[in-house]
């Protein structure tokens, strides 16, 4: 199995619902496993994801935890997280389902360097950057 690399978010004690949302989006197989079931929180915060992995058939692969009860979050952190490709009709859905209900910073639209690009940051407060590649001449 080669080596892959891919996002994983913390979020503040709202993980199954963002991974949950990824789902919608993308699709594919959800799994979460929360600290209460490591036996690492029967109190406050149990119920918090200790671990969240979406994999879908498209071969992306998105990781997410709440914060350990008891630590500071820093929303969104420096990063982005950036989906391209071909597929012009997939990267629009994705683009239209992300951007809803959340910001957007650069509209869907044709750039200088000839992709349509669109850059929001969704709900649950994570930048994503959509690039639509062109057919280059």
């Amino acid at each position: 199995m080669p080596s892959i690399l891919n996002p994983y978010i913390t979020f503040n004690g709202d993980a199954r619902q963002a991974l949950e949302f990824y789902q919608q989006v993308f699709g594919g197989e959800l799994s979460l496993n929360t600290y209460g079931d490591f036996g690492a929180g029967e109190g406050p915060g149990g119920d918090r994801i200790m671990h969240g992995m979406l994999s879908t058939s498209s071969g992306f692969t998105l990781m997410a935890a709440d914060n350990p009860p008891g630590t500071d979050y820093t929303p969104g952190g420096n990063i982005s997280v950036s989906v391209s490709g071909e597929d012009d009709t997939e990267l629009r859905d994705y683009w239209a389902k992300l951007s809803g209900g959340g910001s957007v910073a650069v509209p869907m639209e044709k750039q200088m360097w000839g992709d349509v690009f669109g850059m929001c940051t969704d709900r649950f407060g994570i930048t994503w950057l959509v690039n639509i590649n062109q057919p280059r001449s």
